[in-house]
């Protein structure tokens, strides 16, 4: 009986809940009904369990990096170096737009602010150019879900905090599927570019000219490099990184390239404070609802059912990949992992899957269910940057969803995709 909390906190997504809420309100009612008054206090007793934790606070040290890079003008830098590099070609400020979303993805690590603000640039800038809003806005859209793949990622700090993985791990693991990603991506530019004569964005660069971009962007195209640098060559761990990681992006910002202001901090601050207040109740409300998981015995049951369908681990990981794709339509890949990461990934490293190329699965599909409709989250941010409709955007965006799908059934079958890097570095 107490397994029914599960479609009761669907229930309350679909009459628009907020997640938060959901989380706390599904379980708490089940445990009510059931007489089991004790655990109600357990259950709210974990949320502040659930965010008491050493780990975490790379979290907001993360947010803050991104914001004072953001607010520092490293995005405009950023932008006129992917321009320097392929601004020349047909499409070349679509190209630049993906480009960028992966450089900018080493800084920020959210969809969310990579869509913010390389949209607010790029996408009047796409229109000038000749390009429909609406393909200006997919195109942001779809390459801001690279943010949480490559390092440094915020639902990979999630991940290994609640499954017990090395964080430097996942974060290599991430590199070479964050980058196929953009390649995808842009392959598929490069193909409409030339059926509809997309215009180049600029006229090729001399080397000097790239030197100079390049010159102009090294200090922010450091930060990734110092972050796994560190972690890698055990000068600190993945939490002192991020700190280091703020520091630099704040010391940079005032000091070096002096294109953040003192008194620019206040906005800084609060606005990653706010960020981070956001994702930390998310994570201290799914372990409170984890909790309620392990008791109703959730976990057993679908692992039983799943097993029932098939034993073939192929078989199971593209019902898993479906699965995924649906709930990454509707909640954040944030509180998704959360939910689903005890439950999916016993089952899985059960049946010999790696336990890094398990959650390179889970991550990237819930990662591109933020570009997917009808709940995708940047979806709304690109909407309201662009001031196109979330339908018109969600239309648009098909075409770049396909090939996200395609490259999340490559990492799915093709381990060494994941696995290949963090073996180079002695993660077995």
């Amino acid at each position: 009986m107490l397994v029914l909390f599960l479609p009761l906190f669907l229930v309350f997504l679909l009459i628009g809940m907020p997640v938060f809420f959901a989380m706390l309100a599904a379980p708490g009612i089940m445990l009510f009904v059931e007489g089991m008054e004790r655990d109600i206090a357990l259950l709210y007793r974990n949320i502040y369990n659930g965010v008491d934790s050493f780990p975490l606070m790379a979290i907001p040290f993360f947010m803050l990096a991104g914001e004072a890079m953001n607010r520092g003008g490293i995005t405009l830098r950023l932008v006129r170096f992917s321009q320097a590099l392929i601004g020349h070609v047909r499409g070349g400020l679509a190209q630049v737009n993906i480009l960028s979303s992966m450089l900018f993805a080493g800084l920020s690590g959210s969809a969310v602010a990579d869509t913010s603000a390389l949209g607010s640039m790029l996408i009047p800038a796409m229109e000038k150019q000749g390009y429909t809003r609406k393909f200006a806005a997919a195109v942001t859209a779809a390459s801001s879900v690279i943010g949480p793949i490559i390092p440094p990622s915020g639902i990979m700090i999630i991940y290994a905090y609640v499954m017990g993985e090395s964080v430097a791990a996942l974060f290599l693991a991430g590199i070479l599927p964050g980058v196929l990603v953009g390649v995808g991506l842009m392959s598929v530019v490069a193909l409409m570019a030339n059926r509809a004569n997309l215009p180049p964005a600029s006229q090729r660069s001399t080397w000097g000219e790239r030197g100079r971009a390049l010159v102009t962007a090294f200090f922010p195209l450091m930060t990734p490099v110092i972050i796994l640098g560190g972690i890698l060559g055990g000068a600190f761990t993945p939490t002192e990184a991020s700190a280091v990681a703020a520091a630099y992006a704040l010391f940079i910002g005032l000091f070096v390239l002096k294109t953040l202001k003192p008194s620019d901090l206040p906005k800084v601050f609060t606005r990653a404070a706010m960020t981070s207040a956001v994702v930390l109740l998310l994570v201290g409300a799914a372990m409170a609802f984890k909790t309620v998981v392990s008791l109703s015995y959730a976990a057993e049951q679908l692992a039983e059912f799943m097993l029932s369908l098939t034993s073939d681990p192929l078989l199971l990981l593209l019902l898993i990949n479906l699965l995924l794709f649906v709930v990454g339509m509707f909640l954040d890949a944030g509180p998704a992992i959360i939910i689903l990461g005890p439950i999916l990934g016993p089952i899985f490293v059960g049946l010999g899957v790696d336990p890094v190329h398990f959650a390179m699965i889970m991550s990237v599909n819930l990662t591109v269910g933020l570009a997917t409709p009808p709940m995708g989250l940047v979806l709304f941010v690109a909407s309201s940057v662009s001031g196109e409709r979330v339908e018109t955007i969600a239309r648009a965006i098909l075409p770049f969803l396909a090939v996200e799908v395609l490259v999340i059934f490559l990492i799915t079958y093709v381990p060494a995709i994941s696995l290949a890097i963090p073996r180079f570095f002695g993660f077995a």
